[in-house]
């Protein structure tokens, strides 16, 4: 049995959700290029213990991935310790909690009949993963948390400080700026990112994750209590866990501080407490004037109906998880897909990435380039936030490799640098309506001096051409020797011409193979 200690036990949860939080954004921050292409830490850990994740890219390739293992110790975490990990460990619980402290959200239980939901949303995602439509990434809260970061809070950061610095420097007297340089070398070289980026769906993103906060407005951790399906999935592992808090007994004074209290809604009428519910904060534990909750490794009886699940509504379920996929299959993307949906290179064949890709968004990070950016509708609705190329904002590096060591379910493989010279991600083809010097007869070589590729993959036709004045004059116009092109998109990027550039790249000719190498 665990009782009181001299220093509260919230002060301890709290230090905890504090350290987690800042590994996290240690590992978010060194999600980025450093100097070297090969990273130095494992930044994508968490995406890696996240039993969600796993199960859902399990279940849409139907097979092991040997990447997410580790995702077994956050179940056997849970076995043994309930729901801690939302409680302690999780920093999506750790930013609701810091919320509601501004939002002030009501207290008590009211509202308890919403937690079935996330047993139905996990219904639904593992479903509809298995049968081919993964959607797991839209609501697990780890992708929920680093996209915002990524698309919206981190990009906004850089672009604040940037515009201080740069205010400073051209405005502020010398003494200042003598000061203020350490501080922006300081935050150059630990915490900014190596390049200026930016995102499509970036406001949608931050949209997701405000919602997310926004919710504690009506009940505290509604989203962790209510909707989370990674709350669901532990939910019914903590259900039989070695550790849980006990209370309501004989001595109980009855004064119902606890349910009053407590964030999760997890204690009954009758002062029990639902296993399934309590994430172990232990703020009941604190206030309890009579000191008659306590924890212990004696799990309390399952009580009938504790998920709040009617048969009705889980066949409901399961059918449409089950039935949506077959419904998607017939539309025309799936028969035509978009010639501009160009995948990172070392991306698994389509079917089988949009399978693994948990929509995490650490390889658009990570991109040098800034290449990479979410799809929309592209790819369909289940490849939403999944990345794709977007060639007139950055182009793919020739000599970087980030992408692949960045995932976390090998939806991208790790590529070595000659694999990755070797990837064909797409082709570039010439508009002669736009090129110069097809379209006016202007000299323009401004693609072939950025082609990265060792022969050169743009090279050049001498013509006479008649230019805008009636003149005859000589100009190289360039084309594309398909074989030696990799699709990397910085002729496209690099093109002088405002708008629409006059060589673009297509996912036409794309080399993808399947990812065996990464199955166990």
């Amino acid at each position: 049995m665990v009782r009181k200690s001299k220093i509260p036990v919230y002060l301890w949860r709290r230090l905890s959700q504090l350290l987690f939080f800042a590994l996290f954004l240690f590992l978010f921050i060194k999600t980025d290029y450093s100097g070297s292409d090969e990273l130095e830490y494992a930044v994508n850990i968490l995406f890696r213990i996240d039993p969600l994740l796993a199960l859902a890219a399990i279940f849409a390739g139907k097979t092991m991935v040997a990447l997410m293992l580790p995702a077994l110790i956050t179940l056997v975490f849970t076995f043994v310790s309930g729901r801690s990990f939302c409680g302690w460990i999780c920093p999506m619980g750790t930013l609701v909690d810091g919320a509601a402290a501004v939002i002030r959200p009501p207290q008590g239980t009211a509202g308890n009949d919403l937690r079935a939901v996330k047993y139905y949303l996990l219904v639904f995602i593992l479903v509809a993963a298995f049968l081919g439509l993964p959607l797991a990434g839209y609501l697990d809260p780890f992708s929920l948390l680093v996209r915002a970061f990524s698309f919206a809070l981190y990009p906004a950061f850089d672009f604040a400080v940037s515009s201080f610095f740069g205010f400073t420097y051209l405005h502020a007297p010398d003494w200042v700026n003598a000061a203020l340089e350490p501080v922006y070398e300081f935050l150059k070289n630990s915490i900014l990112p190596f390049t200026h980026r930016v995102y499509g769906l970036s406001l949608f993103s931050l949209l997701l994750f405000a919602m997310v906060l926004v919710l504690n407005h009506w009940q505290r951790r509604f989203f962790c209590r209510n909707l989370c399906p990674l709350g669901g999935l532990l939910a019914l592992v903590s259900r039989f866990s070695l550790l849980a808090a006990h209370g309501g007994n004989e001595d109980c004074g009855k004064c119902r501080k606890c349910r009053t209290i407590c964030r999760m809604g997890a204690i009954d009428e009758e002062r029990r407490i639902s296993t399934a519910d309590c994430n172990l904060c232990l703020d009941c534990l604190a206030l309890c004037p009579r000191n008659r909750i306590h924890l212990s490794f004696h799990r309390p009886p399952l009580t009938a109906g504790s998920c709040g699940m009617s048969r009705r509504a889980f066949v409901g379920t399961v059918a449409t998880g089950a039935l949506l996929p077959l419904f998607l299959q017939g539309r025309p993307f799936t028969r035509r897909p978009d010639p501009q949906l160009i995948r990172p290179p070392g991306a698994l064949p389509e079917e089988e990435f949009l399978g693994r890709c948990v929509r995490c968004g650490e390889c658009m990070k990570v991109c040098i380039g800034n290449a990479l950016h979410p799809a929309f509708l592209e790819a369909g609705i289940e490849g939403m936030f999944t990345p794709m190329l977007r060639s007139r904002i950055g182009y793919c590096e020739y000599n970087c490799t980030l992408c692949g060591q960045v995932c976390p379910s090998g939806a991208i493989k790790k590529l070595t640098l000659p694999d990755k010279h070797a990837q064909v991600i797409g082709r570039a083809f010439f508009d002669k309506n736009l090129c110069l010097p097809y379209a006016k007869g202007i000299p323009c070589i401004v693609c072939e001096e950025h082609c990265p590729t060792p022969d050169k993959a743009i090279k050049f036709r001498e013509q006479q051409v008649i230019n805008a004045r009636g003149e005859t004059v000589t100009v190289l116009q360039p084309f594309v020797v398909d074989e030696l092109c990799v699709g990397c998109g910085i002729c496209e990027n690099k093109c002088p011409l405002p708008g629409r550039a006059a060589v673009r790249v297509t996912s036409e000719g794309e080399a993808r193979q399947a990812g065996g190498g990464h199955f166990l």
